[in-house]
């Protein structure tokens, strides 16, 4: 076998050289890969187009039917009762469901009474006896007054002494005592039953008014009682009863504005459920009072008409509409300028003391000058440079130019 030659192996220093070379090109160039990429991606961040949030312009419609505050709450009953036993007890029939109508006075549940009516039953049994007695002493009564009026004879014949006169009368007189003392006997004997009685009745949970059932709260077979006792097993409530008669909203006005909301006003309401049903409603009262930690005050709004559709704690939207000043004081109209357009206060925005709005063309920013009228809540009038239908940035960045291309948020 030849030897091998080792030789052969050997790598020239021009190889070498020409290795070194190309690796720093590889490098160099995944390097520059890199910096290409990111300098495109800050490139495509620097001009992605800004998101913003368009509003559309309204129409300002007639002042003297104009809304001058929106504000949101709920429906609220005036009448609203959870109805609970008086006592402690066991549940032993409901006699209900959620949904149903009740009348006054209608049974909903009852407890146990086993106790309660031993009670009575003893109440009765003392009374009975009490009246027992007292026929007993009224027999003997008359039986004394015949041996007094004896002895009253004998007497004044001088055929018996006076003590014998003297011990028949006491006789009658002790058992007219104890024929007083029955009956004394006999009237809180009845107090008793009336006591016993009511027990029994408490042991019955009627409907305090008409109305609908909404919430069941206790089954058969539960403890109930007046307070909260027993840990979280003993119930504080039967059922609670909701009068639909008696259905309002509920608002929280800022006290800013509650100078323009007066008893009788004019609301329109939108409940969350019925978007497209503007039911027509009147101011029934300002709540005489501050919330100091929300700076509101509470307002209650009747509805015009009631419907089944309007159900307790159901979210609502309301429109406090603007009175007719001028009919109400018998002159004519104002001939002023009237406002052009309704927009959102977020629309607006401020340079150097001037007011502006960005309008949305084709996905493109223009800058408008605006003048600007009354505050209409959390809307403002515009009184030129916007018209009704227009579509306006209500929210987007600070840093908007005019021109600028941009995408909406859906």
């Amino acid at each position: 076998m030849p030897a091998a030659d080792l030789a052969s192996l050997k790598i020239h220093d021009t190889h070498r050289s020409r290795a070194g070379a190309g690796k720093f090109w590889g490098f160099f160039a995944a390097g520059l890969g890199v910096l290409l990429l990111v300098a495109g991606g800050v490139f495509a961040l620097k001009n992605r187009a800004p998101i913003v949030e368009v509003a559309v312009a309204r129409p300002a419609g007639d002042p003297a039917q104009q809304t001058l505050l929106n504000a949101s709450g709920y429906v609220t009953p005036r009448r609203r009762a959870t109805v609970a036993a008086k006592i402690t007890g066991r549940v032993t029939g409901v006699f209900f469901d959620e949904g149903n109508r009740v009348k006054d006075g209608q049974l909903l549940a009852t407890l146990d009474d086993s106790d309660v009516r031993r009670a009575l039953d003893s109440a009765v049994a003392d009374r009975n006896t009490s009246q027992a007695g007292i026929r007993d002493f009224e027999v003997q009564l008359r039986y004394a007054e015949i041996q007094l009026h004896r002895a009253a004879e004998l007497k004044a014949a001088n055929v018996q002494s006076q003590d014998q006169l003297d011990n028949a009368e006491t006789a009658a007189d002790s058992l007219r005592a104890k024929i007083a003392l029955a009956k004394q006997q006999v009237a809180g004997a009845n107090a008793r039953i009336q006591e016993a009685q009511q027990a029994v009745d408490n042991c019955t949970i009627r409907a305090p008014f008409a109305g609908i059932i909404v919430s069941k709260d206790a089954q058969v077979g539960e403890m109930v009682s007046p307070i909260s006792a027993g840990g979280g097993f003993t119930r504080t409530g039967i059922a609670t009863i909701v009068d639909m008669n008696s259905n309002e909203v509920e608002v929280d006005v800022n006290e800013a504005y509650i100078a323009r909301v007066e008893p009788g006003q004019r609301v329109t309401s939108t409940l969350d459920a019925y978007p497209d049903w503007q039911i027509p409603s009147h101011v029934r009262t300002v709540i005489p009072t501050a919330d100091r930690q929300k700076a509101t005050v509470k307002v209650r709004i009747s509805f015009d008409e009631l419907d089944p559709r309007i159900l307790p704690d159901m979210g609502v939207k309301v429109a406090f509409m603007g009175a007719d000043e001028a009919k109400k004081k018998g002159v004519a109209k104002s001939t002023g300028p009237k406002a052009t357009a309704i927009v959102p206060k977020s629309a607006v925005r401020t340079d150097g003391g001037k007011s502006y709005v960005f309008l949305v063309k084709d996905t493109k920013l223009e800058r408008r000058g605006v003048t600007l009228g009354n505050d209409r809540g959390s809307d403002v009038e515009i009184m030129a440079g916007v018209n009704s239908g227009d579509s306006l940035v209500a929210r987007g960045p600070e840093n908007l130019q005019d021109g600028e291309a941009v995408r909406i948020n859906q």
